[in-house]
């Protein structure tokens, strides 16, 4: 996950907590890590047993080696598990990627690292969050300068830990200022001073104690600690549980008064508050080496583990990837599965890379999954499907599992984790499909679901679920609980029609959702996240759970990280709570929702009556629609609009645009607004438009040496749209579903108005609905030009008139016929364009932007070149300018020119206009911006606001010295 947001670190002031913090900065050492008889164990050459008569220099030079090839290398294969015996050292060491660093005493005590034990972020500026996939167990930390820091994000656990000083969970910049972090995990430690989280965002506590917890972000909960914080969510973002219901701590290596290597097995406990060792040794089994088959990557196959398994043998998987042809197969009670040092299981033939069967007991600890090149329909499995067996006496224990798709390696997958066995206690998970690294793409590392739980009675605590196309989490099961929830929706959605649940009928995948035949669930604390990187994407509800009293909801919130303008997450929880949208004001970037409790009560009440219906012509065959929203007691769902009478068109949002009309013709509409439980309200108020005379006339376009894809693509290829013959065809080769795609290269930038798609021949297979867009270079494509749906071969799309090298054309609709096309040609205008060669009067205009500086928005309108105004910040999607003149305006381009600060011009742009500066409907214009002056041209528009979005990215500011706006 990746943060572009300080605005909620005002909660508190991080210098004021933490100006006495010294920086530890870390040893350096050139040598790669030697090989010593510290590394000559039965575990292999990534496994390091210190122990205390060892020379500190050598240790302090293997761990600072370590540190220095691992400190930002986010994607290595590299692994290392640094073990300490009972003893004191007095070394000082950072933690960086793939890093175990664990005591083998048979508690914290037993180790103590007297130096310093930490983790930084230097190697990012601060910024924390994507410390990821390193741990820290069972030993004590006594720190020379009295704080611990342990600057992390996910998939970073701290277990077992007393550290005897302060803990701060985060680093600062090179300007002291907070960098950003967030989410973690801290289970069953003692911490004697403070905990600063400072700019952490979100954290999960349980089974520990502090003295003080300073602060929180967003989400910050606790379960079963004696030392929780006060306060009333949502602000403090606290949320408290005094004690946990049910818990098997992790099992740990250790070694005995003989010095032999033994596995530690916690006992299950129930109603627990504190530390498992607080009051002496934490209860449970010991079991000999003996009992456990050592996995190596080097030397082990899945047929050798599953082997050891069937012959009744636990394993431990040392530091390594494992490349699997088959899955691990736990079919034993009570088997366990333990890793040391980062282990990655990889299975290469579409297998899960583990299999767990309907037993008892079975532990899983410290293991990481990677999906393979090849998709599978699960990763990790546990149990079988349907499964009616309790386990409430012993249930299967998951701990410390992160499951990855793309990123390290270019996988797909269909779901990460399944749990069907029932009372499975899940401690800790973090199921993520890559953002970034290797094969990171919609289409590429596909993953549909994080986590699916079918089992009844399943417990989770700290489940940190992100990126996945569809659900993130699906739960089917009844008497499920959880404990802390972050996630993040996908950033790499590629438009709204291709990410649409209930049937294509509902905005995007809620990111929680229970099943609606479940009756019984209760969930806390769970924190919604977005940053539609990519386009203007909606997420009706963020969770979505059935209304009946058995469920329950406690804490809930959603952030707007950053985005596309015009993206949201409109509701928090079943059409509940308001939408997130932007980083200003605070309640556009956060909201929250205490408390939800089924009632199983039926909504019988209908919206409010769309109001303030206006219908403004555009040009010869378009005319834009938009109204007020409407409210409801539980939610909008959508509206129906009507022309003349009849339905043509529902949409999620409070503006339509009618294309495809005749000139010079008027056109009378309703609206009617519509929520989840199918009420509607009465129409609107009507509101008719004619539509402008038209002139010029249209030209079939050259076609020669224009190119086109498609996606899906066959054995039909797209060169057959342009061959001018209706005896061949393209096709998808599939059923119509939406998302379906055509991208036209004409080569070269023309004027366009129209495209037709003729489908005589195939005259079933005509789009069902189609959106299309235009772009300069193929990659920003801005918003819709025209919509609407066929019905019959010949589908025909008009809008105003664009300039263009790029049209694509997404088909929207669903039907069992494939999408095909014989022919697809393209209409430009001749004369139709003219003015935008006389500036208007600019007297009392005012200009607004987002963010502000204090180079102030008054100077693009003073006259004078020798000001400007500018973002005060680096360019990043979502920056605005928007303009009143005062009264409405007839204007066809704008200019802004940002000569003298000639580095500072807008790397993209999208235009905007408004008759109110409230709706503002589809962007008239989009680009990218190549010099200091910045021209936008469109067809003729008459209103009284314009906003301009700048959708780039780039270390300038956004400035520019001048606006002017044209007839």
């Amino acid at each position: 996950m990746i943060r572009f947001n300080k605005k909620a670190i005002a909660l508190l002031s991080t210098l004021a907590i933490a100006a006495s913090v010294a920086a530890v900065p870390p040893s350096q050492a050139e040598a790669a890590p030697v090989i010593t008889a510290a590394n000559s164990t039965i575990f292999g050459p990534n496994v390091y047993v210190f122990d205390p008569s060892m020379s500190v220099s050598d240790i302090q030079g293997i761990t600072n080696a370590a540190f220095t090839a691992l400190e930002s290398n986010e994607f290595s294969s590299d692994r290392y598990a640094f073990l300490f015996k009972p003893g004191t050292y007095n070394i000082n060491t950072n933690v960086g990627f793939y890093t175990h660093v664990a005591g083998l005493g048979q508690n914290p005590g037993d180790v103590n690292i007297t130096g310093g034990l930490n983790v930084n972020a230097d190697w990012d500026n601060g910024n924390a969050t994507r410390n990821f996939w390193r741990s820290m167990e069972n030993l004590t930390i006594t720190p020379a300068s009295g704080t611990t820091q342990i600057a992390v994000s996910q998939s970073a656990p701290l277990r077992r830990l007393h550290i005897k000083g302060e803990l701060h969970l985060f680093d600062f910049d090179n300007n002291w200022n907070a960098g950003w972090a967030s989410g973690g995990f801290l289970a069953d430690s003692i911490v004697d001073g403070q905990i600063v989280p400072a700019s952490q965002q979100q954290w999960f506590s349980r089974n520990s104690k502090w003295s003080n917890w300073t602060n929180g972000v967003w989400n910050m909960v606790f379960v079963g600690n004696t030392t929780a914080p006060a306060g009333n969510f949502p602000d403090p973002p606290y949320t408290v549980v005094e004690k946990t219901p049910i818990m098997r701590e992790k099992p740990y290596l250790y070694v005995d008064a003989q010095g032999q290597y033994r596995v530690f097995v916690p006992s299950l406990q129930t109603n627990t508050q504190g530390a498992s060792w607080s009051g002496g040794a934490t209860p449970g089994q010991s079991l000999s080496i003996d009992d456990f088959y050592i996995a190596r990557s080097d030397t082990s196959t899945a047929a050798s583990i599953n082997a050891a398994l069937s012959a009744g043998k636990h394993v431990i998987f040392t530091p390594g990837i494992y490349h699997l042809n088959q899955a691990i197969q736990v079919n034993n009670p009570n088997t366990i599965l333990l890793g040391i040092g980062q282990p990655t299981l990889i299975p290469d033939q579409g297998t899960a890379a583990i299999s767990v069967a309907d037993v008892d007991g079975v532990k899983i600890a410290s293991i990481m999954v990677d999906a393979g090149p090849v998709y599978s329909p699960v990763l990790v499995k546990v149990g079988t499907t349907g499964s009616a067996v309790s386990h409430a006496s012993n249930p299967v224990s998951l701990h410390d599992i992160t499951v990855r798709t793309g990123g390290a390696v270019s996988g797909t997958n269909g779901t990460s984790v399944e749990i069907n066995s029932n009372d499975t206690i899940a401690d800790h998970f973090w199921l993520w499909r890559a953002d970034h690294g290797a094969g990171a793409a919609w289409t590429t590392n596909v993953s549909k679901n994080g986590l699916v739980v079918n089992g009844n009675n399943v417990t989770i605590y700290g489940l940190f679920n992100e990126h996945h196309n569809e659900y993130q989490t699906i739960w089917n099961g009844n008497g499920g609980r959880l404990y802390f929830y972050q996630s993040e929706i996908p950033y790499d959605v590629p438009n709204q029609s291709g990410w649409m649940s209930h049937n294509g009928t509902v905005n995007g995948y809620a990111s929680y959702k229970v099943a609606d035949s479940v009756t019984s669930h209760e969930a806390w604390g769970l924190g919604v996240y977005s940053f539609f990187r990519d386009a203007a994407v909606k997420l009706n509800s963020a969770i979505e759970v059935p209304n009946v009293p058995g469920v329950k909801i406690h804490h809930a919130t959603t952030i707007w990280l950053s985005g596309t303008s015009g993206s949201e997450i409109t509701h928090i929880i079943n059409n509940l709570g308001g939408k997130v949208y932007a980083n200003s004001p605070a309640e556009a970037m956060r909201q929250t929702w205490s408390e939800f409790v089924g009632d199983g009560a039926v909504d019988t009440q209908p919206p409010s009556i769309p109001a303030g219906l206006t219908a403004t012509a555009a040009s010869s065959s378009l005319i834009n629609l938009a109204w007020q929203p409407s409210t409801d007691n539980v939610g909008v769902t959508g509206y129906d609009i009507y022309r003349n009478g009849a339905l043509i068109a529902s949409t999620a949002q409070t503006s339509y645009a009618d294309n495809g009309l005749t000139p010079s013709t008027s056109y009378t509409y309703t609206v009617v607004a519509k929520d989840g439980a199918g009420n509607s309200s009465a129409a609107s108020s009507p509101a008719t438009a004619t539509t402008q005379s038209g002139g010029g006339t249209e030209t079939a376009l050259d076609r020669t040496g224009w190119t086109a894809t498609s996606n899906p693509s066959s054995g039909e290829p797209t060169s057959n749209l342009f061959d001018g013959s209706l005896a061949t065809r393209w096709t998808t080769g599939a059923p119509m579903q939406p998302g379906q795609e055509l991208i036209i290269d004409m080569k070269s930038s023309k004027s366009v108005q129209k495209v037709v798609m003729d489908s005589t021949g195939s005259n079933s297979d005509y789009a069902r609905g189609y959106e299309v867009y235009v772009s300069a270079d193929g990659a920003n494509w801005g918003g819709v030009v025209a919509s609407g749906s066929g019905t019959g071969p010949i589908v025909t799309a008009t809008f105003p008139a664009q300039s263009a090298r790029y049209i694509k054309i997404v088909q929207t609709g669903t039907d069992s016929s494939w999408w095909s096309i014989r022919e697809l040609n393209v209409f430009g205008s001749q004369g139709s364009g003219g003015g935008g060669n006389t500036a208007l009067s600019r007297v009392g205009w005012a200009v607004a932007s987002s963010p502000v500086s204090g180079d102030a928005a008054a100077n693009l309108l003073d006259g004078s070149m020798s000001t400007r105004w500018s973002t005060g910040a680096a360019m990043a999607p979502g920056q605005t300018l928007t303009l009143d003149m005062g009264s409405q305006q007839s204007f066809s381009k704008v200019v802004l020119d940002s000569t003298g600060s000639n580095d500072d011009y807008a790397r993209g742009y999208e235009v905007y206009v408004s008759a109110d500066g409230t709706n503002w409907g589809t962007a008239i214009t989009s680009g990218t911006g190549s010099g200091p002056v910045l021209t936008a041209q469109f067809s003729v528009q008459n209103a009284r606001y314009i906003k301009i979005v700048q959708t780039g990215t780039a270390s300038n500011w956004w400035s520019a010295r001048e606006l002017n706006v044209y007839a």
